[in-house]
């Protein structure tokens, strides 16, 4: 019955979420075409033009808004996620839509659409569908509080982490949390917890309670939490597959690995259950966007600069000998090695002059970065101050070995002197920007750039990546930290 009341309040919450989309869709049409150009005409002197050929991209918003919310795990139960987080996942979700579906009408192309209409759409869908989100929350903690839609947790053990589960509990009633009591492992409740919550036996009246209730409780069991240690739990492998097979939904406090950084994630390989431990984004929805991302601006960026390419490949030719481009090994994903191009900037066999200029370097670390190479040519300062040299980097983006954003892809010889804290930067696709990009570059010392790196594998999301992105704008056109 809960499965089925649960399925319901998914499917009536999505379909919620499709309404006030498409409502947020006409909103903005309607205010655009007709509000706008009443109250603000010096702004807005025209409407917009003809409904029918917004509604062709209706359609595409909502199959792109419903993939990003199943994506994104909205119809999962959220009794303990923060509001804040949740209303911060609604606008990645809007944020990260609106740029998909322009791009999408801008490649169609359906170039009649008002960019002042897009804006509208994204303000309105969030705002409309944030408030959705804080209703369903008043909503639920009203039923709650009257003993309605509420699960019971059994906790077995009585250590230290069983109670630091119940006491969290108790801290957000709003979850919808009922704890029946305890099932000892051995240890002693402290003063204080004994008339507070029950103990109703050990791992041998576990089984007989799952079976047949607790006595004296008029509700059943929905969920038994597991909190004790790896030896004991293998002794309870018989109550797991009681559980199942009665349909009680068990939870496990892993706390067994003691990991700081990793996130859990349970998969299945033909029937074989695995645990992973992943420091780096898993969400192949949210991954498959950043690839489509990568593949439309690049291939955008690349044609609309094909002009400067022609200049900067003539400047350069004529500017010093030696080929155009700069082809050099780097490593990418894990560790793997790609070619990765740029214009050159610096004279021919610039590399066998590096031992000389050793003492000009500005960084520390394994790294050599100085704002007075004696290597670097006329045009070559001009291409590093505004990375213009960094253009054909795009083809990497195109034949995946980068991306548009993500750490900068290192030299072999760096890597080899890197802490072992600091190869985790190897764990995500490398970038043609990154936070060290956008915050000063050679300003910022090899110790905290390579956090920053981390810092951005570990908060990465759609949204982190349309920043950096709008960042980049500004730190390229100033030249600032370019060397």
């Amino acid at each position: 019955m809960l499965k089925q009341h649960a399925k319901l309040v998914r499917r009536l919450v999505y379909l919620s979420d499709v309404t006030l989309t498409a409502g947020a869709f006409f909103l903005a049409f309607w205010v655009r075409d007709w509000l706008l150009p009443l109250v603000w005409p010096a702004m807005f002197p025209t409407g917009l033009h003809s409904i029918q050929e917004y509604v062709k991209l209706l359609p595409v918003v909502l199959i792109v808004w419903s993939l990003l919310f199943f994506s994104h795990h909205s119809y999962h139960s959220h009794r303990t996620v923060p509001i804040v987080r949740e209303l911060r996942d609604v606008l990645h979700i809007v944020l990260l839509g609106t740029a998909l579906v322009a791009t999408v009408a801008y490649l169609v192309p359906l170039s009649l659409l008002s960019r002042s209409w897009f804006a509208l759409f994204a303000f309105f869908a969030a705002g409309l569908l944030m408030l959705n989100r804080i209703a369903i929350r008043v909503l639920a903690r009203y039923v709650r509080s009257r003993g309605m839609n509420y699960r019971t947790i059994l906790v077995v053990g009585t250590g230290r982490r069983a109670r630091e589960i119940v006491s969290l509990i108790e801290r957000h009633p709003y979850w919808g949390y009922k704890v029946l009591g305890f099932i000892t492992d051995g240890h002693r409740l402290p003063n204080g917890w004994n008339g507070k919550y029950r103990i109703h036996g050990g791992f041998e009246d576990l089984r007989r309670l799952i079976e047949t209730g607790i006595p004296g409780q008029s509700v059943g069991i929905d969920e038994v939490v597991f909190a004790v240690t790896r030896r004991k739990l293998d002794a309870l492998r018989s109550v797991f597959l009681l559980c199942e097979e009665v349909g009680i939904k068990t939870r496990v406090a892993m706390n067994f690995l003691g990991n700081r950084v990793a996130r859990v994630e349970l998969e299945d390989l033909e029937g074989i259950p695995f645990m992973t431990f992943t420091t780096t984004p898993s969400n192949e929805t949210q991954l498959a966007m950043k690839r489509f991302l990568d593949i439309s601006i690049a291939t955008t960026v690349l044609i609309l600069s094909l002009p400067v390419l022609v200049v900067a490949a003539l400047a350069i030719r004529m500017g010093s000998p030696g080929s155009v481009l700069f082809r050099q090994e780097r490593l990418g994903l894990n560790g793997r090695i790609f070619t990765l191009y740029k214009f050159r900037t610096m004279i021919a066999d610039a590399h066998r002059m590096r031992g000389e200029i050793e003492h000009l370097n500005e960084m520390n670390g394994p790294v050599f970065k100085s704002s007075n190479d004696p290597r670097v040519t006329r045009v070559g300062r001009i291409l590093r101050k505004f990375s213009l040299d960094e253009i054909p980097q795009l083809w990497n983006v195109l034949r995946g070995d980068m991306s548009l954003v993500g750490p900068r892809p290192p030299l072999p010889e760096e890597v080899w002197a890197y802490e072992r804290w600091q190869r985790r930067r190897l764990s995500m696709k490398p970038g043609l920007t990154c936070l060290w990009q956008v915050s000063g570059r050679n300003q910022v010392d090899f110790d905290r750039w390579m956090e920053m790196d981390l810092q951005y594998i570990d908060s990465w999301s759609p949204s982190l990546d349309l920043k950096i992105l709008l960042r980049t704008i500004p730190a390229v056109l100033s030249g600032r930290g370019a060397s």
